[in-house]
């Protein structure tokens, strides 16, 4: 009688362990997936972040500086001349590879912040470390570099014309990149943003 009361003590201890595990991994589970969707909703709002990949783009724009042409006369004909061709630089390949060249690397160096009243902002940080909440932080960063090497591979071919061609000019790598070829923003998307520049350089 002692050894069946104590067997079926432990079937019992066991039983309840069983669903304290079984109950562990369910909450952790929650946990994870619930961390995980409230990271991932920070690029729901393509429009704002294909904005905030075009003004990384914009940037680079604005650093580039006069190059030589691209000579690739590298074969001699019969003559002993040079033949091939020579490219000019904004047109070219190698332009396109510069600009675009670690440009969703970079986006590391954004994450989302509430800019006065407004809603939340993608923004460029100088250190996460200053940050109240670093680990979210860098977890919108990863998120929006993510969404960038998206962006990129589903636009590369026209963004390659549209560079090649010189299409893509200073003041609107906004309007190609987020209206022109990617659709993640529309037309009224991009008047309320010039219209809120516009508040903000009135009230200044």
């Amino acid at each position: 009688m002692t050894c069946f009361l104590t067997y079926k003590n432990n079937l019992i201890y066991y039983r309840s362990e069983g669903r304290n595990r079984r109950m562990a991994k369910l909450v952790i589970f929650t946990v994870v997936v619930i961390t995980i969707f409230s990271f991932g909703v920070s690029v729901d709002d393509k429009c704002s972040a294909c904005n905030a990949v075009a003004e990384e783009l914009e940037s680079q724009l604005l650093k580039e500086k006069p190059r030589n042409h691209l000579d690739l006369r590298n074969r001699l004909n019969s003559k002993g001349q040079r033949e091939g061709k020579v490219i000019d630089y904004r047109m070219s390949d190698l332009r396109v590879v510069d600009l675009l060249d670690g440009l969703c690397d970079r986006m590391q160096d954004y994450t989302l912040q509430k800019v006065e009243s407004k809603n939340r902002e993608w923004v460029k940080v100088e250190s996460f470390d200053n940050l109240t909440n670093k680990q979210e932080a860098k977890a919108h960063a990863n998120d929006i570099s993510t969404y960038c090497g998206r962006l990129l591979e589903e636009t590369e071919d026209e963004l390659a014309e549209v560079i090649k061609n010189g299409s893509l000019k200073v003041g609107d790598a906004r309007k190609v990149l987020c209206q022109t070829l990617s659709n993640h923003c529309s037309k009224s998307s991009e008047t309320d943003s010039e219209d809120e520049d516009d508040d903000d350089a009135d009230e200044l």
